[in-house]
């Protein structure tokens, strides 16, 4: 039964993906649309085309290999400096260029001049190429909501799963005590596992991290601990010890390796699915978010750790960067948990919410191919424009993307040879959940 759920698993995940790409798309189509610019080809996929269908200007299809869609639009790129759409050169960077302005224009047709998307003004271009990410941003809006506000998520609550007899510095064995530890002040007070923190020093306790932050402020202190315990409420006095333990950052991320001296009562915290606000919704977001764009700035950081992973069988972080593959993996293995179903699918959906977000961060990168790039062309050409009038200089005229086609060859070698990496960590030695 587990393989036919991580089949299935798999199988959802494929169509989950295949719609975010077809959504990112649609984003591109419909403000290009909007705009007069006309899209020869709608496509999901890459590769040979499994079926398609023509509805007025638009050839609207599903491709092969289901890793990335796109549109073609007429006139991505303005003619030469001598108005000529094609200038061939012996210059293997001047082909690239060339090349790339040649396939804009491969199926323009009388009437198109006035269609075309490097004639449109770089505020029209910059929404264009914008849209696409945004659909992921939405997408990935509206499932984060879906989870966090209906199904919950999972979290540590202020309920004592365990207590433990000694203090024990971060990172050593908690199994048993060596002979000069001191009694833990949960152990020594009297707490128990089932005991519901109701208040802590006379604060009222709402969530487990405002226990642990009250706790880590209080090293020293004999404070009041109010628990309920088999429907009755006790009050307890436990000293809080000063020890080293585990130190976050300002997202309450626990950073690998390092400690920090604070208070420690010695209990280990109960998990339960708890369903937040929406206020509680949007701060979890935005610090997703935000942790989205560090992980991203910190990629390049994560390769010797992948390569290693590969060559030498090295263990994956937990936040190692993992592919499409890797993703469907884990949408395998989440649908064969046993967990309730409810939360097989709320954890299905926060991945591919993640995933949504990953792709809106990626393709908001200033760089070509992807969309920043060409919202950085506009940008520019906007930002030129403006100076020009603002100086009374002639009109420097569109800026030529076409030229950045070398560096966006770069830029696109490089990220095949990252994915090829991640694939193959993903598939020899992949990241596993629990």
């Amino acid at each position: 039964m587990a393989t036919v759920l991580t089949v299935v698993g798999i199988l959802v995940f494929a169509v989950g993906l295949l719609f975010s790409i077809a959504w990112h798309e649609l984003g591109h189509l419909s403000t290009a649309k909007l705009f007069g610019i006309r899209v020869p080809q709608y496509m999901v996929g890459f590769g040979p085309t499994i079926w398609s269908r023509r509805r007025g200007d638009t050839e609207y299809g599903i491709k092969a290999i289901p890793l990335g869609g796109y549109i073609r639009m007429i006139g991505m790129f303005p003619p030469g400096e001598d108005g000529r759409i094609t200038q061939r050169s012996s210059s293997p960077w001047r082909t690239m260029i060339e090349d790339a302005r040649e396939a804009s224009y491969e199926e323009l047709q009388e009437g198109d001049e006035q269609r075309l998307f490097y004639t449109r003004k770089p505020w029209k271009r910059v929404i264009v190429m914008f849209a696409g990410p945004f659909m992921n941003l939405i997408l990935a809006f509206g499932l984060f909501l879906t989870v966090m506000m209906g199904f919950g998520v999972t979290m540590a609550v202020p309920t004592i799963r365990t207590v433990s007899e000694c203090v024990v510095k971060a990172g050593q064995p908690t199994d048993e005590c060596p002979a000069d530890a001191l009694p833990a002040p949960a152990f020594k007070a009297g707490l128990k596992p089932g005991d519901k923190v109701l208040s802590f020093d006379g604060d009222r306790i709402g969530s487990y991290d405002q226990l642990q932050a009250d706790i880590r402020r209080s090293a020293g202190k004999t404070v009041p601990i109010v628990v309920e315990r088999g429907g009755q409420q006790l009050t307890l006095t436990p000293t809080i010890a000063v020890n080293d333990v585990q130190k976050y950052d300002a997202n309450n991320i626990p950073l690998k390796g390092q400690t920090v001296q604070a208070g420690f009562l010695g209990f280990t915290p109960s998990s339960g699915v708890v369903r937040l606000g929406f206020g509680q919704s949007l701060d979890r977001m935005y610090d997703m978010a935000e942790g989205g764009v560090k992980s991203l700035v910190a990629l390049p950081g994560k390769i010797p750790g992948l390569w290693h992973s590969v060559v030498d069988g090295s263990p994956r972080d937990a936040d190692s960067p993992i592919g499409m593959v890797g993703a469907a993996r884990v949408s395998g293995e989440v649908f064969s948990l046993e967990i309730p179903g409810s939360q097989r699918i709320a954890t299905f959906v926060n991945l591919l919410a993640g995933i949504n977000l990953s792709l809106f961060l990626f393709n908001m990168l200033p760089l070509l191919p992807l969309d920043g790039g060409h919202i950085a062309g506009a940008v520019w050409e906007s930002i030129r424009r403006r100076t020009a009038r603002l100086f009374k200089r002639p009109d420097p005229g569109p800026f030529d993307v076409a030229r950045l086609m070398p560096l966006a060859y770069v830029v696109a070698s490089v990220f095949i040879g990252f994915t090829l990496l991640v694939l193959v960590a993903d598939l020899v030695n992949p990241v596993k959940i629990s």
